[in-house]
């Protein structure tokens, strides 16, 4: 067989000449990218990462709600936890972003 015949057929993996692996990860993000879930993916990691984000301390008065267009919506136990974490809402935002790999939280809300 001639390196032209050769060239389109799979080898043993399945895979055809010339082809690249990729990681499974990498081809479940291209996937995601492609349907138009990645940014779905994005807002649901940032409610399931905020008690990674925050801290146990936080995360013991605090849960994440939901999150709509781009405003995160936390349930915070006291007042003065709220007040706190109100004045630290720039910098857990860009940590959620950090954590997610995108800009999918905009503001964070208190209640």
């Amino acid at each position: 067989m001639s390196k032209r015949e050769h060239a389109g057929r799979p080898d043993r993996a399945g895979r055809t000449r010339g082809s690249r692996i990729v990681s499974a990860g990498d081809a479940l993000r291209a996937f995601l990218d492609d349907a138009g879930l990645m940014e779905t993916v994005s807002r649901y990691r940032a409610l399931t990462l905020w008690p990674e984000v925050v801290g146990p301390q936080i995360a013991a008065v605090t849960s994440a709600k939901r999150l709509e267009h781009g405003i995160l919506f936390v349930g915070v136990a006291t007042a003065p936890w709220r007040a706190e974490l109100t004045m630290r809402r720039g910098e857990i935002a860009r940590k959620i972003n950090e954590a997610t790999g995108s800009d999918v939280v905009k503001d964070i809300r208190f209640r």
